[in-house]
């Protein structure tokens, strides 16, 4: 106290010492007056002055103050992502061309699972479809939703799907509720849309028309407008509005659906609700969201199912049937191909069964039995679906006796064979002496065969040889008046005469028979026996020439004339006596000793 009074009373001095106390104590003062009115301490005031001093940007100050500058800036204007927009692009392709990995690496997990959701959507949109349509194909319905496709030019698909909804959300709309302007569209698979700006402001102009024209307050709006088979569904929140156009009828709970849909939009957007300029790209975002609202639901099909399946059932009934069918028909035939084998002479089978699509037949078969492919053909069956395996045997049935028999010895049709139960073989008929000959020297080597008789067998050629010879003793050559010459009409018939002849000396040879000719000269009644005698002697002996120069054994010929002694017409004129001037045959067959 003493000494505060003594400094106020006592006048001062200063000193070097006191200055320098003055000017910290002024210091300190000026400090704690710049920590009050800017809130900074003296180190911070520091920095503050060194950052405002230096030349260059500090990178770390840079580094904290550039997002918050960004985001800032981008709710301004577009500006910033216009100049960025070359500089990203070039970095891009710096790092494709550097390194093609890194970008692909980076963009991979956003690409493949976007890709796979499409693919996805895709096929289950066409699934859909495809079931439905296939539904409905052979329904009593179908050729009325065909005939209405080509009537409409639509697919019968989308008829199906248009015909079969209860309902569907064909296309919803995102619009600014102040502003009426179109933040997002989507719309459902197979559908025509119009211009979507042109339906957002359809919309508005008629919320504004409802407010303007009946008063209601500006909270409320139109919720729902009916239009021929479509329906629009309106939500609206404080500052976004979401239409669904709604084919069918749809259930009250699709409205919770839209609710719920805005409800999120405005939670996660609500700033750029509020902000709206005009720019929609942020509102790209809201499509996940929207997206549910889509919703599509169809008739149950339970009743058509059930009736379908039915259907497929009794497809699957009739398919087995004929399956079973075709099984029994093949049985049947396979049971009647082994019973005409069976019954066939010549076949023993010894192994028949079934195996992998194929008849497989296996015993014996005699050489001369019949054509197995065309009993096979008799039962129905493709011969190319039985295998068959035979082993040669010789069968002592009846009628394969037969055959060999036949076989063997063929015989002439003038001759019948018989064979008896105990193998003994008869001939009937008539038969070349070559045909008898041998088949008495064979029979004995035919399987079968115990005995043979052929007493009933005649010897054809023998009667052959005797009808030469009736015809030929019929035969007569005619001559001119009192000579020696045949008439002129006769050269033909002397020519036949000597070609039977020469059959009839043949065929005796072969039988063992001697041929003895006798030809017999005529005359007619004119003139008298001297005379008519000589010449029927000349007339027989010129023919006997004739012959012998032909070939006929001389030694078998013997000529006598008889003059007109045996006349064929007795009363002769004018007309009759040229019948008498002729020459008779008689042939006579002895059997060599």
């Amino acid at each position: 106290m003493d000494n505060q009074t003594q400094n106020r009373v006592l006048p001062q001095f200063p000193s070097e010492k006191a200055n320098n106390q003055n000017h910290f104590q002024e210091v300190a003062e000026i400090e704690e007056l710049r920590r009050l009115l800017l809130g900074l301490d003296g180190q911070q005031i520091q920095q503050l002055y060194e950052l405002l001093n230096q030349s260059t940007a500090n990178p770390e100050a840079i580094a904290r103050l550039l997002p918050e500058a960004v985001r800032l800036r981008s709710q301004q204007d577009g500006m910033l992502g216009e100049v960025m927009v070359s500089t990203v692009e070039q970095a891009i392709q710096l790092s494709v061309d550097q390194n093609v990995e890194v970008l692909s690496g980076a963009i991979f997990p956003i690409v493949v699972p976007a890709t796979r959701k499409a693919v996805a959507n895709t096929l289950g949109e066409m699934i859909q479809s495809l079931n439905q349509a296939l539904e409905h194909s052979l329904s009593p319905q179908s050729l009325q939703w065909r005939l209405e496709a080509k009537r409409t030019g639509k697919t019968f698909a989308e008829i199906v799907l248009l015909r079969t909804l209860v309902y569907r959300v064909e296309q919803v709309f995102l619009i600014h509720r102040h502003t009426g302007l179109l933040l997002k569209h989507l719309f459902a698979s197979e559908v025509t849309t119009q211009d979507p700006d042109l339906v957002s402001a359809m919309l508005t102009a008629i919320q504004d028309f409802m407010r303007d024209s009946f008063r209601v307050d500006q909270s409320e709006g139109l919720q729902s407008l009916q239009f021929g088979e479509l329906t629009i569904w309106v939500e609206a929140s404080p500052h976004a509005v979401l239409a669904g156009i709604i084919r069918g009828n749809a259930p009250l709970e699709l409205r919770s659906v839209f609710q719920t849909a805005l409800g999120k939009i405005h939670l996660q957007f609500n700033r750029a609700l509020l902000e709206f300029d005009g720019d929609t790209q942020i509102f790209e975002g809201t499509e996940y969201l929207l997206k549910p609202c889509l919703e599509a639901r169809y008739k149950k099909q339970a009743n058509q199912r059930r009736a379908y399946a039915l259907g497929f059932l009794g497809l699957i009934a009739i398919a087995l049937g004929y399956w079973g069918f075709l099984g029994w028909r093949s049985h049947l035939r396979w049971e009647n191909l082994l019973t005409r084998i069976r019954n066939q002479p010549g076949f023993v089978i010894t192994k028949a069964q079934k195996g992998w699509g194929k008849l497989v037949i296996e015993g014996m078969r005699d050489p001369l039995a019949g054509e197995i492919n065309q009993l096979i053909a008799d039962a129905q069956i493709d011969p190319q679906s039985v295998v068959t395996r035979w082993k040669p045997f010789i069968s002592l049935e009846p009628e394969m006796i037969g055959k060999r028999v036949a076989a063997r010895i063929n015989p002439p049709s003038s001759v019948q064979i018989d064979i008896d139960s105990q193998g003994k073989m008869t001939a009937r008929g008539f038969a070349p002496k070559t045909w008898i000959n041998n088949t008495r020297a064979i029979w004995s080597t035919i399987p079968g065969i115990n005995g043979y008789d052929d007493s009933q067998v005649q010897n054809l050629d023998i009667e052959r040889l005797n009808q030469y010879k009736s015809k030929l003793e019929q035969e007569v050559l005619l001559f001119v008046e009192g000579s020696t010459q045949l008439l002129a009409d006769q050269e033909g018939k002397f020519n036949q005469i000597q070609t039977q002849l020469r059959e009839i000396y043949q065929i005796a040879s072969q039988l063992n028979y001697q041929v003895r000719l006798e030809i017999t000269g005529h005359t007619d009644s004119t003139g008298n026996d001297t005379l008519n005698q000589p010449l029927s002697q000349n007339r027989a002996r010129a023919i006997a020439t004739r012959l012998i120069n032909g070939g006929i054994d001389p030694k078998s010929i013997s000529i006598s004339g008889v003059g007109s002694q045996q006349p064929v017409e007795v009363n002769q004129s004018l007309i009759q006596a040229p019948k008498n001037r002729r020459v008779t045959f008689n042939i006579f067959l002895t059997p060599r000793q």
